[in-house]
């Protein structure tokens, strides 16, 4: 049986902002996006609220008395988009500052309109463009 292996596809600066995390963190972070790719649900992941349902996914990693979390979708059956990955610093709780659910929102918009233009340019004969 093989094993179902989907790549990563960074939007804006997330990838810029997971390297700038801590090492720990990264490889924490990494780990179970690398569970993601192989179409598995990490334990540290569940539902981002305010995103519809169970293709949003955040996960969530304590450090040092710091959280961090990264957001991605599996609205895609053939990729997996990275969306958002910050250290939380809302006062507030769980809750995620508006700012990041703001910028969730248009990298997600973002993501649908990358993988539309994807299927389009795979429904084209080869050699047009």
């Amino acid at each position: 049986m093989s094993v179902i292996f989907k790549p990563i596809l960074w939007v804006g600066s997330s990838r810029k902002d997971m390297r700038a995390l801590p090492e720990d963190v990264q490889d924490e972070i990494g780990f179970d996006l690398f569970y993601v790719q192989r179409g598995l649900t990490p334990d540290s992941a569940k539902p981002l609220k305010g995103f519809g349902g169970a293709n949003v996914l955040e996960i969530v990693c304590d450090y040092n008395t710091n959280t961090y979390r990264a957001v991605y979708t599996v609205r895609f059956t053939e990729r997996v988009y990275a969306l958002h990955v910050f250290q939380k610093k809302s006062k507030s709780g769980t809750a995620l500052p508006k700012t990041d659910a703001e910028l969730i929102k248009s990298r997600l918009k973002l993501a649908e309109e990358m993988e539309k233009a994807r299927r389009e340019k795979m429904k084209r004969p080869a050699g047009k463009k």
